[in-house]
C-alpha cells in the first residue's frame, strides 16, 4: 500500500516526529476554524475557475456571432449572383454603346436605342458581376441594392419635377449625347 507523502518524507529521516506532529495539529485546528465560520475559506481557485469559464464563453459567443455573420454575408452574395443571372438581359453585339463610370474609369456597354434610353430614365441599371457588367431591370437593381450596394454601378432616377414658369418646359435636354 502506498504511503502519505508525511509519511514517505519521515520514512527517509527528512522530517522527525514533532514535526509531523505540528503539522497534522495545524491541519486539524484550519479545519476546526473553517467548520466553525471563524476563518474564510480560500475560494480564489474557484473564483479564478469561474472567470475563465466566463472569458471562455464570451470569446465562443464573438467566434458564433463572427460565423453568423460570414454565412449571411455568404447567403446575401447567393442570393445577389442569383438575381443578377436571373434578371440580366442578354448582350449584345453592337456597334452603338453606353459609358458609365466604374471606380473612377469610364467603362462602356453594348446597347441599343430603346436600352439607351431606358438606362437614362432609370428603367434599366448598370451592374458588376463575374468580372464583367450586366444590364438589368430597376426593380432587381433596388433588391441588389438592399443587399449589396456596391454592385451597382449606374442606376439612375429619372425625377421630372414640372416647373409650371419654366420658359424652356417645352424643350427637352438630353442626358446622354452621342459624339
Amino acid at each position: 500500500m502506498s504511503l502519505s507523502l508525511r509519511d514517505q518524507l519521515l520514512k527517509a529521516g527528512l522530517v522527525n516526529q514533532k514535526q509531523v506532529s505540528q503539522t497534522n495539529k495545524a491541519e486539524k485546528k484550519q479545519k476546526r476554524m473553517e467548520h466553525k465560520g471563524q476563518v474564510e475559506v480560500d475560494d480564489s481557485q474557484q473564483r479564478m475557475a469561474k472567470e475563465a469559464m466566463a472569458e471562455k464563453a464570451r470569446r465562443d459567443q464573438e467566434l458564433n456571432r463572427q460565423q453568423q455573420e460570414k454565412a449571411e454575408q455568404k447567403a446575401r452574395a447567393a442570393q445577389v449572383k442569383q438575381l443578377i443571372e436571373a434578371t440580366r438581359l442578354p448582350k449584345l453585339n453592337t456597334e452603338d454603346y453606353y459609358n458609365f463610370v466604374d471606380d473612377k474609369k469610364v467603362k462602356r456597354i453594348a446597347v441599343n436605342a430603346l436600352m439607351r434610353t431606358k438606362l437614362s430614365n432609370g428603367a434599366l441599371a448598370v451592374v458588376a458581376h463575374a468580372g464583367g457588367y450586366e444590364v438589368i431591370p430597376r426593380e432587381a437593381a433596388l433588391k441588389i441594392q438592399e443587399r449589396d450596394p456596391d454592385r451597382i454601378l449606374l442606376l439612375n432616377s429619372h425625377v421630372e419635377e414640372a416647373d409650371e414658369d419654366d420658359p424652356y418646359a417645352a424643350y427637352k435636354i438630353p442626358d446622354d449625347l452621342m459624339w
